[in-house]
């Protein structure tokens, strides 16, 4: 059995080469963190966070400057983990929701039940609530305490 690359992939592979261990060993701490990160904001999001509409506040303090700034600095290190994880071991939509989640910016409340809505990422939303003995999300888009995955 011949394993050679094909020849337009060798020069990719020969760049990449160096980079294979700091590409694993990211891959591997970005697993593990989503592994704790993903089933630790799930459990504490209130049930009815996909379907209950949200005004976000425009007046701040310089404290509550800040922390929008790190809330949306470490939204976009999640986002770049998530993107990653798509092709990397992990669970690259749930990061990506997580990220979107933290941050601030118009239409993210559309993103998110958007994500939400795609059935296998509501019912691993729910599988990890439920293991920790937590009530569903409410289904984005459906009637107040809908539950359901359908769609």
């Amino acid at each position: 059995m011949d394993l050679s690359l094909p020849p337009w992939l060798e020069p990719i592979a020969r760049q990449l080469e160096p980079w294979l261990p700091a590409l694993t060993i990211s891959g591997i701490v970005m697993a593990l963190a989503s592994f704790i990160a993903i089933p630790w904001l799930l459990v504490r999001m209130p049930q009815d966070y996909f379907s209950v509409d949200y005004q976000p506040r425009e007046e701040r303090a310089l404290l509550a400057w800040v922390v929008w700034f790190a809330r949306n600095i470490l939204a976009i290190v999640l986002l770049v983990a998530g993107l990653l994880m798509l092709v990397l071991p992990g669970q690259g939509l749930l990061t990506i929701l997580i990220a979107i989640m933290t941050s601030t910016f118009p239409g993210k409340y559309r993103l998110e039940r958007a994500i939400m809505r795609r059935p296998g990422v509501y019912r691993a939303a729910n599988w990890i609530r439920r293991k920790y003995n937590r009530p569903p999300l409410d289904y984005p888009g459906g009637r107040q305490g809908e539950t359901s995955d359908a769609d």
